[in-house]
């Protein structure tokens, strides 16, 4: 549990500000830092980092909650996503198709990531009104904050895409660790 406090709250905002450091963060984006030469090789570890962070977290918490085969699902998705959009060139120059196809995957990345918050928030709230309250109050957060950074600069910048990985990542944390403390009591099978 100590790594993935530290994944979250570390090396995940640490890494990732240090990825777009230098740069203008409302006029670029991860897409096009990835494919600067000197940053190719640090935006694959970071989608590694990333990926997995959220793979093993998601999976660790969709495994408590019960009929969780549409978020396995969703989460899957995400992750393959991630990996293919990752791994897909952004070059609108030179390979205009693959550069469409790369922000069409890593939207749905993130589009993905957050239908399974969703669906994994609303289900323990459905549970639970009081213990998972403050959690879909966050998730609206930062849904509407990263819509808001979308309208302010017209493009998905790498303002909004840094507040929407480290905002989810923590939330995301918060809710690990509140389903794994000592105090946790599932829900019986058929109460969702």
């Amino acid at each position: 549990m100590l790594l993935i406090t530290i994944t979250a709250y570390v090396i995940i905002p640490l890494y990732t500000i240090l990825f777009a450091w230098g740069t203008d963060w409302f006029s670029l984006n991860f897409s096009v830092l990835g494919n600067i030469s000197s940053r190719k090789n640090l935006f694959l570890i970071w989608g590694i980092i990333v990926g997995t962070y959220f793979y093993y977290v998601l999976k660790q918490i969709i495994s408590r909650l019960p009929r969780n085969e549409k978020e396995k699902a969703i989460s899957n998705s995400a992750l393959l996503f991630l990996a293919l959009g990752v791994l897909t060139p952004y070059l609108p120059n030179s390979q205009p198709f693959r550069s469409v196809l790369h922000v069409v995957l890593s939207f749905m990345a993130s589009v993905s990531l957050l239908i399974c918050l969703s669906m994994i928030i609303w289900k323990l709230y459905c549970m639970n009104h009081i213990a998972y309250r403050l959690y879909l109050l966050g998730l609206a957060g930062i849904t509407v904050l990263s819509s808001l950074l979308l309208i302010l600069t017209g493009i998905v910048s790498t303002a909004l895409e840094i507040f929407f990985i480290l905002s989810c990542a923590m939330l995301l944390q918060k809710l690990y660790c509140k389903l794994y403390s000592p105090n946790f009591i599932p829900a019986a099978k058929d109460s969702v």
